[in-house]
């Protein structure tokens, strides 16, 4: 564990406050969840809470699925970072933070496909996949939230991601999303 060197006072409601500078690094934001947890030497553990995650087994199951059925890698996520991926990339991508700009466009909840170049091409991950000629993407939705997305990604330019590629990641958002609310 990291020290900060900072020291918080619990308040009279039991509160404490994070340091301004954790969140920005740690992207915590207003109305981000927040799992606790305790050890044995009486350590309190924050840690952010995925819902998505809990799903990983299963995400990886339906990114393979979908990379064999589309011929295409396949990225599932969270919020946060990348959950699941399959045909290909694995160790450039998985379990690394989502770019800003990809998280800045969930919030949007709009299914969309470019490709490189494009003014509407979105890096997936912070650093980028320069793999990844196109792209279509689809918001997971569960309870009205967006909880994560779904990521089509082509490594040739020449492999156009059209209307097929959306409604596959569509039903695969849709699929992802109600299995979160069973």
């Amino acid at each position: 564990m990291k020290a900060t060197g900072v020291v918080r006072r619990i308040d009279d409601l039991g509160r404490i406050v994070i340091p301004k500078e954790i969140r920005r690094t740690l992207r915590l934001r207003e109305g981000t969840p927040l799992e606790i947890f305790t050890d044995r030497e009486g350590e309190i553990i924050l840690k952010k809470y995925s819902p998505m995650a809990e799903l990983g087994a299963f995400a990886s199951q339906c990114a393979e699925a979908l990379a064999q059925g589309s011929g295409h890698m396949v990225c599932v996520t969270d919020r946060d970072q990348v959950l699941a991926v399959a045909g290909g990339l694995k160790k450039d991508c998985l379990q690394k933070p989502l770019s800003r700009q990809l998280e800045q466009f969930l919030d949007s909840r709009e299914v969309r496909s470019a490709a490189r170049g494009g003014k509407d091409f979105v890096e997936p991950t912070e650093g980028g996949l320069e793999e990844a000629e196109a792209e279509t993407i689809a918001p997971i939705l569960c309870q009205g939230d967006v909880i994560g997305a779904v990521i089509l990604l082509a490594k040739e330019a020449k492999t156009p991601m059209g209307e097929t590629e959306q409604r596959l990641a569509v039903t695969a958002a849709g699929f992802l999303g109600r299995q979160m609310e069973s």
